[in-house]
């Protein structure tokens, strides 16, 4: 099978083909990739996330140490000492787990301690966590929406948020566009039980920010709730990092703020900060907190350290910033395409799959890690690379980076 002739997309439905015969057409696939050198997926770290990462090289069985720019983890959090220290001492009092559904029997005094400190965090009452954010987003919009409902999308929304709207109607309005969120909501007017409109913060795909605070105004003049996802935002923009809401002067005027505990946060889990009644019903509603063990003590320890580390040491978020300024300039210099950017998160666009392979190929034969996004992640004509920065790299691992970016970018007519 020749890998360059097909896309993930080919093999989410195969109608002559059952589950087993799917996968092993697809097994014919992903060994034609790794021959052609195109597989840069599961690369096994053997140290962590960090500036530089040591990586087993899947082609040559060596230990490869290469800049990482695939890491979610912004300020670096996940080698913090405090996170470390505090998570050593979690694991040490309360074990390994903790060993019970938060509803019956897991929830923990330090499980307290992280939501109210997330909710404190988040300028709302109260606050859920859940032990991924994948399943905070999905099991609180199943237990929230229902068939007289109707959720209203910004059509880049994450795909989390995407299931969990499986049970609900759903209208789509084009990516950051307020004109067409505005005829949605006259579309739907008086028709549905619940409005509820749900973006996120930062679009992990493109690192541009919501408009939040013209999204809370439309909200408000149509009689619909805004939920928005954090993800990518909490830790890295807001005055204090505290998030888009902060970002725009609005904090408390947001229904639902939503985030993961595992990008700047550094370590593992989700949550909801709300109105407490809303917490309340998702206590006994949202089924991946009814039905999952809850947060393990170590993680929930370093969670809260990391929310101090934020608030004590603003020259991580500087330093990020600083280094976010540095390769954007530089990377438009060159002449990338760099979309709307303008957080960590930086896209490369390239619109084709097989170049962005090819890049992504040279790349990490050049010791510089990035990740490729292709189609039907995004569309034919939007593939890229996608790159995040961190706080903890160098000038010289960016001009390192830099340096490969124009070296490919020149020799694949890229710029």
């Amino acid at each position: 099978m020749d890998s360059r002739n097909f896309s993930l997309a080919d093999f989410m439905l195969i109608e002559d083909a059952d589950i087993m015969g799917r996968a092993r057409l697809f097994k014919e696939f992903s060994n034609d990739v790794f021959e052609r050198r195109h597989a840069q997926y599961r690369r096994v770290s053997i140290d962590g996330s960090g500036p530089i990462m040591r990586v087993q090289d899947k082609y040559t069985g060596s230990i490869k140490e290469m800049v990482y720019l695939a890491s979610n983890d912004y300020l670096n959090l996940t080698k913090h000492p405090r996170t470390i220290a505090a998570g050593k001492a979690a694991l040490e009092k309360y074990g390994s787990g903790a060993g019970s559904v938060p509803l019956l029997g897991g929830t923990l005094d330090l499980h307290i301690e992280l939501e109210e400190k997330v909710a404190k965090f988040k300028g709302c009452e109260s606050a859920i966590i859940y032990t991924s954010g994948f399943g905070s987003n999905c099991g609180t919009l199943l237990s929230m929406l229902q068939e007289n409902d109707i959720a209203i999308l910004d059509m880049l929304v994450h795909a989390s948020i995407l299931d969990g709207c499986k049970n609900t109607n759903t209208k789509f309005f084009r990516h950051n566009d307020m004109k067409s969120l505005e005829h949605a909501l006259t579309k739907v007017k008086d028709k549905y039980r619940t409005k509820l409109i749900i973006v996120d913060g930062v679009y992990s795909m493109d690192g541009d920010i919501a408009h939040l605070d013209k999204i809370v105004e439309l909200a408000k003049a149509y009689g619909a709730y805004v939920m928005v996802d954090e993800a990518h935002a909490s830790g890295v923009i807001g005055k204090t990092g505290r998030g888009t809401p902060q970002h725009f002067n609005i904090e408390g005027k947001v229904d639902i703020v939503a985030g993961t505990f595992s990008k700047a946060l550094g370590s593992v889990g989700g949550f909801i900060a709300a109105k407490s009644e809303l917490i309340e019903l998702l206590h006994f509603y949202s089924r991946p907190y009814m039905f999952s063990t809850a947060m393990t003590p170590q993680s929930a320890g370093s969670l809260i350290a990391s929310m101090e580390v934020i608030e004590d040491e603003p020259q991580l978020r500087e330093k990020l910033w600083s280094n976010i300024t540095y390769f954007k300039k530089n990377l438009l210099n060159l002449g990338f395409n760099l979309g709307d950017a303008e957080t960590a998160i930086f896209p490369i666009i390239i619109g084709d799959d097989l170049k962005v392979k090819e890049v992504c190929r040279r790349l990490h034969d050049m010791d510089i890690y990035v990740n490729p996004v292709l189609y039907p992640a995004v569309p034919k004509k939007l593939a890229r690379i996608r790159m995040s920065i961190m706080a903890t790299h160098t000038k010289e691992h960016l001009d390192q980076a830099l340096n490969a970016l124009e070296v490919v970018g020149k020799e694949y007519n890229i710029i």
